[in-house]
């Protein structure tokens, strides 16, 4: 893919904790790309790395190795004005929405509005409240974060994220914790707001069936790297054996149930060889 039709691009990158927090290699010579204008999903088993990738873009961490590419040029090259511009080309909404508790919903909208432009508070509430009837909480403006259930909470938080009008919006677990019909209108608004803004979308999510259903790309990390990538029909039909277990949720297959540790004799003991102690 051309860097005219990607927005985002990974070549060839490494990245890993440092030692105090592990040292283990999350994310190991991995290449893609990003399309404009499309719903890119990154799927994957919990620690492949898919909310590092997220970082990796926004320029929160630098890789080890390679180049994070965000409309061509290098996100870790880049000087701090250089970054802070690239970032408000950028939407992020938070897992569980991460509201400001203490500003209504109204605020919350625009606190990037106000801290990012010279906008007269006129054209802010016009802005504000387009953005909120986006979303279907018009009318819900003067109401706290504590006053609105957690569907609308992300609705409020989507709202956020797309007032600046961005080209990118990240998504970090948008569905969770929803009850199936908010569930169900989440992901028709990052489809429906992805079309009409003609905006691109990065979406990582557990969710199968919805995320499937809007997704024109799928990434599927594991181990390090990439075990999947296509549309949502060409993974869902991958014979790859960690991919069949993750999209079919098995709980046999190459992702173990148990973390890697010592033998179970090692940590209690051979009875037998206990036996013979206590014999002797």
């Amino acid at each position: 893919m051309s860097p005219v039709s990607a927005l985002v691009e990974f070549k060839d990158v490494t990245f890993s904790y440092p030692a105090s927090v592990g040292d283990r290699v999350i994310l190991d010579k991995v290449t893609f790309s990003v399309p404009r204008g499309k719903v890119t999903a990154l799927m994957g088993a919990s620690g492949g790395g898919k909310t590092t990738v997220l970082r990796l873009i926004g320029g929160q961490q630098k890789a080890n190795h390679g180049e994070v590419l965000f409309d061509g040029k290098n996100v870790a090259q880049m000087t701090q004005p250089a970054l802070y511009a690239a970032r408000r080309r950028m939407g992020m909404l938070f897992q569980f929405g991460a509201l400001f508790t203490d500003l209504s919903v109204f605020d919350n909208v625009a606190f990037p509005l106000r801290e990012h432009t010279g906008l007269d508070e006129r054209m802010v509430r016009d802005i504000v409240l387009m953005k909120l009837n986006a979303v279907g909480l018009r009318g819900a403006r003067d109401l706290m974060p504590s006053e609105v259930s957690g569907g609308m909470a992300r609705r409020v938080a989507l709202a956020r994220a797309i007032v600046l009008d961005p080209e990118l919006i990240m998504y970090d677990e948008p569905f969770a914790g929803l009850d199936p019909i908010s569930l169900g209108t989440a992901a028709q608004l990052i489809r429906q707001l992805n079309d009409t803004l003609g905006i691109t979308s990065i979406v990582v999510s557990h969710d199968l069936e919805e995320t499937f259903r809007i997704a024109d790309q799928v990434i599927i990390l594991a181990n390090g790297g990439i075990a999947a990538q296509g549309t949502p029909d060409e993974v869902r039909h991958s014979t790859d054996p960690l991919v069949h277990q993750f999209v079919n949720a098995l709980s046999e297959g190459p992702v173990k149930f148990h973390y890697p540790g010592p033998e179970v004799a090692d940590d209690f003991g051979n009875p037998a060889a206990k036996r013979r102690g206590e014999r002797s």
